[in-house]
């Protein structure tokens, strides 16, 4: 058995004079302003974002009562669509099931039946992804 050792490295936390915090694995200064961090501390390199941001001056708002009425005529098109994408799926499956009863005496070699039936599979496969989707879609609303 091949054991692989893990890295380890010491990272440390620097903040500038301006506030600008740095993460670093190579020993700072004694001067610096740095702390280091134990070792099963996550360490984020992407910048938080403030909580309190306010919208620009010029920024639209929309109105509690017209966003429910948005988010209604959403949900209700994502319905249909869901409908809509089911019965597309239910015809898929029936052409596919249609053509695997079918036998033609030229394909007499089964890859050939496969190549017949392949586009009737992506077809069926397409519908289900699409309802997938539309359900994760559904499911995000509030």
């Amino acid at each position: 058995m091949l054991a692989i050792p893990l890295a380890r490295a010491d990272v440390y936390k620097c903040v500038d004079d301006d506030g600008h915090v740095t993460y670093t694995n190579t020993k700072p200064s004694a001067k610096a302003k740095c702390s280091a961090l134990s070792r099963d501390q996550r360490v984020s390199t992407v910048p938080g974002r403030a909580a309190s941001t306010p919208s620009p001056a010029g920024f639209p708002k929309v109105d509690g009562d017209v966003q429910k009425a948005r988010d209604n005529d959403r949900r209700k098109i994502l319905d249909q669509e869901l409908s809509a994408e089911q019965k597309n799926l239910d015809q898929a499956k029936k052409e596919l099931a249609e053509q695997e009863a079918i036998r033609t005496g030229d394909e007499r070699n089964y890859q050939r039946v496969i190549e017949r039936l392949q586009p009737f599979k992506d077809k069926v496969a397409l519908h289900e992804r699409n309802l997938e989707a539309l359900k994760k879609e559904i499911g995000n609303l509030r």
